[in-house]
Parts: C-alpha cells; sequence; structure tokens
C-alpha cells in the first residue's frame, strides 16, 4: 500500500502539463535584478559598489547572520544599481542590479560537469562549502541549508528525507530534476550522509512520478543505506511535517521541526545545488523553474539564472496569451500574483504560472453553511472557517490562542469551499497580524 500522511488534504487536478518537457537553458539576461534578501532570516549585506565589475559566482551579498546567506552574482557584467524594486511579496526590496557583459565569453561558456562521485571534504568542509555557496531551500521556504546541518547536541538525527514529492499542481520543476540528475542527487544524498553523521536516506515521491521512482531504483544500491518510498497522490504531502507522518509515522510537534523528531527534510533541488558546491565549488546563482499554464504556447522547464526577469521566461515559452488574467508566482495552491513582469526570478522560484481568465475569475463568495469541508481537508487539524471570521473581525489574540501560526498555508480549504469564501486570504492576513503583535500561543 502506497504511504500518505493521514489526516485531511486534497488531491487537485495535476495538470502536468510539462512532465515531458526536459529542462532547457534560458537564455542569458542583458540585465539581472538580484534581491539581497532570497531567503528566511537577515537579509544579506551589499559588498559591491555601483559601477563595479562582477565575474559570475563573485559574492556580491554577505550573509546577514547565523540565519542568513551569500548572494553571488549570477553574470559577468558591472553594477549600474543599488536599488529597491518590487519583488515577488508585492514589495520594494534592496537589489543589486547588473548589466550583463555581452563580450565577456564566460557569461556564455555552458560548463557541462561531468558526474564526479569521490567525495573529499570533510563533514566540517561540507558545511563550509554549502554555507560559501549560498545554498538554500530550494522547495520554496528557502531556509539557509547550512544551518540545518548544524545539530545540537541534545539532538539525535537518524534519518535524512529527500522531498522529491512536489505535490503543487502544474510544477515539473522537481520531476524533471530526478529524471535528468538522478546520479548527482544520490551523490549529494551521500554528501549529506556524510556531514550529519547518518547512515539512512528515504527519498519520497508521489506514485504520478513512475519514471522517476522507476530511475531511482535502477540507480540505488540498498548497501548505501538510501531507499525510495513510493507515496499515494495527495495534497499537500510536500509539507515536512506531513512528509515525515507519511513515510516514518513520526508526529512532528505542533510549534516544532523534523528535527524534534530526530529527521532532517530536503528538497531533491537543493540536494542537487549542495552536489554541485562540494564537488564544483558552484554557488547557487541559477535553479530550475517551470513556466506553465493552459494557453502558454510552448510550456517548458528552464535552467534560470537567478535574477531574470520573469517577463523573459514567459517570452521564451511563447509570450503572454491573449486573455491572461493572473501571473503566479509558484503553483496555484500556494503560490502568489505577481504585479508584473519585471519581478526577478529568486532561489525560491518554483514556477511562474500563466493563468487565463475563465480559469482566474472567483466565484461570489457566499454565506458560510457550517458544512465542515475545510476543517475535514486541513492537515494540521484546524478549522479554517473560525480562523477566517476572527481575522475578518479582527480578534488576533483569538486567532493566535486557536493556533492560526500553525497553518502551512496550503490553501486546502479554499479549494473546497462550497461558499467560495477566501479562507486562506484571511488566514495569511491574520497570520501576519499575530506575528506583528507577538501574540502568538507557546
Amino acid at each position: 500500500m502506497l504511504k500518505t500522511f493521514p489526516k485531511g488534504g486534497v488531491h487537485p487536478h495535476e495538470n502536468k502539463l510539462t512532465s515531458s518537457k526536459a529542462i532547457k537553458k534560458l537564455p542569458i539576461p542583458k540585465v539581472v535584478y538580484v534581491p539581497v534578501s532570497q531567503h528566511i532570516g537577515i537579509p544579506s549585506i551589499i559588498i559591491v559598489k555601483r559601477k563595479e565589475k562582477v565575474e559570475i559566482g563573485q559574492v556580491i551579498a554577505k550573509s546577514g547572520g547565523f540565519v542568513s546567506s551569500n548572494i553571488h552574482s549570477p553574470v559577468a557584467g558591472t553594477v549600474t544599481k543599488l536599488d529597491k524594486i518590487i519583488d515577488s511579496s508585492g514589495y520594494k526590496k534592496q537589489c543589486i542590479v547588473i548589466r550583463t557583459d555581452t563580450k565577456n565569453s564566460s557569461n556564455f561558456e555552458e560548463v557541462e560537469f561531468s558526474l564526479k562521485k569521490e567525495i573529499e571534504l570533510s563533514p566540517s568542509e561540507i558545511l563550509q562549502q554549502i554555507t560559501n555557496c549560498g545554498i538554500v531551500g530550494l522547495g520554496g521556504a528557502t531556509f539557509p541549508s547550512h544551518v540545518k546541518l548544524i545539530i545540537q547536541e541534545d539532538k539525535k538525527i537518524d534519518c535524512l528525507i529527500v522531498n522529491g514529492v512536489e505535490c503543487e499542481p502544474y510544477l515539473t520543476a522537481d520531476h524533471r530534476l530526478m529524471l535528468e540528475k538522478a546520479d548527482e542527487i544520490i551523490v549529494g544524498i551521500k554528501i549529506l550522509m556524510r556531514a550529519l553523521h547518518i547512515k539512512r536516506t528515504i527519498i519520497g515521491v508521489e506514485n504520478n512520478k513512475k519514471d522517476a521512482i522507476a530511475v531511482f531504483k535502477k540507480l540505488l544500491n540498498t548497501k548505501d543505506g538510501i531507499q525510495i518510498a513510493a507515496l499515494k497522490v495527495k495534497y499537500p504531502q510536500g509539507s515536512e511535517k506531513q512528509l515525515v507522518k507519511a513515510i516514518l509515522k513520526r508526529e512532528v510537534p505542533k510549534n516544532g521541526l523534523p528535527l524534534d523528531v530526530g529527521v532532517i527534510v530536503h528538497n531533491v533541488g537543493t540536494v542537487f545545488a549542495i552536489y554541485e558546491a562540494v564537488q564544483y565549488n558552484k554557488p547557487l546563482i541559477e535553479r530550475v523553474v517551470t513556466v506553465t499554464g493552459k494557453k502558454l504556447e510552448n510550456p517548458s522547464n528552464y535552467w534560470v539564472k537567478i535574477g531574470t526577469p520573469i517577463k523573459n521566461l514567459i517570452d521564451e515559452a511563447g509570450g503572454l496569451p491573449e486573455g491572461t488574467r493572473k501571473i503566479v508566482n509558484g503553483g496555484p495552491m500556494m503560490g502568489k500574483a505577481i504585479k508584473n513582469t519585471d519581478i526577478p526570478v529568486t532561489k525560491g522560484t518554483s514556477g511562474v504560472l500563466v493563468i487565463s481568465e475563465d480559469e482566474a475569475i472567483r466565484k461570489e463568495v457566499e454565506n458560510c453553511i457550517r458544512c465542515g469541508e475545510c476543517v475535514f481537508v486541513c492537515p494540521m487539524g484546524l478549522e479554517p472557517f473560525l480562523l477566517m471570521n476572527l481575522s475578518e473581525k479582527g480578534l488576533y489574540e483569538r486567532a493566535s490562542s486557536e493556533d492560526i501560526m500553525t497553518c502551512i498555508e496550503c490553501g486546502s480549504c479554499s479549494y473546497v469551499c462550497p461558499s467560495n469564501r477566501p479562507l486562506l486570504d484571511y488566514i495569511r492576513f491574520g497570520k501576519s497580524i499575530v506575528k506583528k503583535l507577538g501574540t502568538v500561543k507557546n
């Protein structure tokens, strides 16, 4: 029987339009816009000046603290501005603008690294290399990866879970990466196992990616302590707590982390980035992005330089279709609509979804009929209808006591609501206020 988490969840239409599309290199942009806050934690500190020449992979913003990350130049060029621009959050954030040097041959040299299986670095050197190369979680959370590898003495880790679930509809970046870079991902896993001093890893992949499961089964050697778990197709299985429960039957505490039950979780994209960082000293300057939508001429998966305007990706996929209503950074369940296509790709950009007028129309909001569907599908065991009401009425202390901060913002509640109530919108708003007020219930 396929494994899954027991509480809640939904099965939205998958719409994996690009699952058969091999990853292509996106042309080098003429200008890149590199935000200094592309990760959870403290923004990075800019260390370059206007008019300064920079090379590919050069550190242009240094980690601002322990929970922070280095930022590297994705191109060779000249810093033209240090300015605030609107990013995917909708707010203006500090950014480094670099004009690409078209005469610099290094911008156009396609380096294809050969598979390097031998791991030469010690655990401490691996940690330092991941820190130096600015690796963060590429599954969406963008948590600095080096922080996960620093285990406190009172914690004992016995298992690494590699997240290849990609349960968000439309997105296929992880799926294609597993098909095309499975050997490298396995070496990346061994690197992490050495750094964490553990002997067991489980790769979790949903059963709608049978080809990826087959690839790993063919390559894996049980003596290495790495195995694959085929999972039932159910959203939001890619969430850390749900994944740990599905694979190991361990319950992560309400306000805790997988670390609290002896587990570290890394996304497959992160594992591949760690492989390149440790084996080839390559910083995180590009990532795979799915560009998709039912009306797009050529939806595809691309290797994209960090800082590339989203407009470039859409143009490469055939241009913005007539009748487009919304462009989403990410997938339809957890992604957020962006204001314009000048917004740059960041380390956390897994997909760009173009939605047409007929798909984007919101139906008229009606009164709650107390059907309980939102409660039934909530994977965290919350009461979304209540949390929306409390947020709408400004009762934030009550919302805090009802565990609003436990919400993982998966959108399952909004997806099933027969009254079309914007449950997630209000819960997200309520969470932001609770966080500001510091009324989070412990």
